[in-house]
Parts: structure tokens; sequence; C-alpha cells
């Protein structure tokens, strides 16, 4: 996630880190060669195009715009989502470590708290489509847990929380109003699961990107064509301009729609699964702790 200061009007149009430029740079450079090769051929005499007027691409310019702005709604809504449920994940990983370290026997609630690191670290790494990380099958092997092929690591480990609690109620070790509790908790840590997936494993209709990105690559390619008679040698720069928005409406609506993944628009997964770390280890009393994540280059991961 791109996290800066607002810019002063003067660096408005030379900032890079954190723009969408990098992103874009390919189409932008191409689009501008071509309406610059337009307009050299135009201005040579070479070609002509007094026949074609720039009335059509203002209308699919309007009409281009709404609709990404519709996309871009539906897109920034997920990315909002998405950190609600990462902060709803804060919230019910700090209650389970203080509810089961204040209420329970000293020792018993432990291991309830290092499940819950597994949980967060292996969540991560679930949200991202990736392996299982070695940071989880340390914390994993440090509270003697092995995962079963081919699994959903996350919801097997509140799968053994839940049997850890059964486990202590059987024993007559914790109360069956704490068990409640408890078990409260691990359903909310269920639900934060199966939001995220539904985020993760639902993109936006394919069709509806694919309409969007071809509709914006046409307009931005013919362009300098329909403008080249009105503006002349200002078509280079008012094309880029355009291609400039288009494209860059573009590319940011992908990054928002997939809030999980490493896109600098994307959540900062890592940052807030190590401060509920952070929260949880401080809560075992470990004293090997690490810092938080910073910002590198105005982008936290």
């Amino acid at each position: 996630m791109i996290v800066r200061d607002a810019p002063k009007p003067w660096e408005l149009l030379f900032i890079l880190r954190g723009s969408i430029v990098p992103a874009i740079r390919i189409q932008l450079i191409a689009v501008i060669a071509l309406a610059s090769l337009v307009t050299t051929l135009t201005y040579l005499g070479i070609l002509s195009f007094r026949s074609i007027s720039p009335l059509p691409f203002s209308l699919i310019g309007i009409a281009l715009s709404i609709f990404s702005g519709f996309r871009n709604s539906a897109s920034y809504e997920r990315w909002w989502e998405a950190r609600k449920i990462l902060g709803q994940q804060v919230v019910e990983a700090r209650s389970v470590a203080r509810e089961a370290l204040s209420y329970l026997a000293p020792g018993q609630g432990k291991r309830l708290v290092e499940l819950m690191l597994v949980f967060t670290v292996a969540l991560k790494s679930h949200l991202r489509g990736e392996e299982i990380s070695e940071e989880t099958l340390d914390y994993a092997k440090a509270c003697g847990v092995k995962f079963p092929a081919r699994q959903n690591v996350p919801e097997f480990v509140l799968r053994l929380m839940s049997e850890e609690l059964a486990s202590k109620l059987k024993a007559n070790k914790i109360s069956p109003q704490m068990v409640q509790v408890l078990e409260e908790r691990i359903v909310g840590m269920s639900g934060v699961l199966a939001a995220a997936e539904r985020i993760r494993f639902t993109p936006l209709p394919f069709a509806y990107s694919l309409l969007l990105h071809r509709t914006a690559y046409l307009f931005c390619i013919l362009l300098p064509f329909g403008l080249v008679e009105a503006c002349e040698l200002w078509t280079p720069l008012v094309t880029g301009i355009l291609a400039y928005t288009f494209f860059g409406l573009d590319a940011l609506g992908d990054q928002l729609a997939a809030p999980f993944g490493r896109e600098p628009n994307c959540m900062p997964l890592d940052s807030i699964t190590r401060t509920i770390e952070i929260s949880l280890l401080h809560a075992l009393g470990r004293k090997d702790v690490p810092g938080p994540i910073l910002a590198e280059n105005f982008t936290l991961s």
C-alpha cells in the first residue's frame, strides 16, 4: 500500500514512486509514439485525417469514463471490505489472547494463543495463494502442529483450537461459560477467513473487465487520428494525458480488485500480520519479538 504525504503542487508532475505510471509506462510510451507519428505525417502533408470528426471520440470518452468509474467503485469496495476484514482479524486475535490468558489457569491458555499465532501467519500465505511459509512452520513446530497434505491450513488450525477447548472441557479444566466465550472468538475468526476467501476467490466478472480493457485500448489507439486536425502539434500531449487517465484507472482498478496481492496499491498484509504477531508474542511474554514492518520507498507491504 502506498503511504506518503499529499504532494506539493510542484511535485504533482514528477512523482513516480506511489504513482500508477510505472505500471502503465509501456502503454503510455506506445500511444504517445503513435500520436507523434500521426502528427508528423499530417504536418508533412503525407496523410490527412480531416474527414474524421472528433465528436465520436468525445462521446466514447464520456461513456468510457462512466463505465470506468463504476468498475473502479466496485474495485474500491472490495479493497475497503478487505481492510475491514483484516481489522476484524486484529480485534479477534487480540481478544483471544486477552481472554485465554486472563481467564484460564496459568499455562492453559498458552496453547490457544500459540495456535492463533499459527493461524495468523498461515492466513497471509493462504490469501496470497502461496506455499506455507517458513515462519508458519516455525510457529507450528513450537506448539507441535503438523499440517495434513492438501488442507485449508487456517481452517485446520481453527479446528485444532476448538478441539483444544473441547478437551479441556472434558477434563473439567475450563468452565462451559468460558468455552462459549472463546468459541465465539473462534467463530469470529472463521468468519474473517470465509469473508477473506470470498474476496480472494471471487474476482470481478472477466467479461466486465475485458470490455473495459478492450474499449480503453481501442479508444487510446484511435484517439490521435481524431485529434490531430484539431490539436495539431499538441496531439501527442493531449493523447498522453487522456491515455494516462484511462490506462491509469484501468490498472488501478485491477490492483484494488485483488486486495491481498503484492501490487503497490494492495493491502499491507505483511504489516497487518506483523502487528498481530507482535501483540500475541507480547501476550505470551516472549522476548524475541520482531519489530513492525515499515514502509520502504513509500510502499508498505
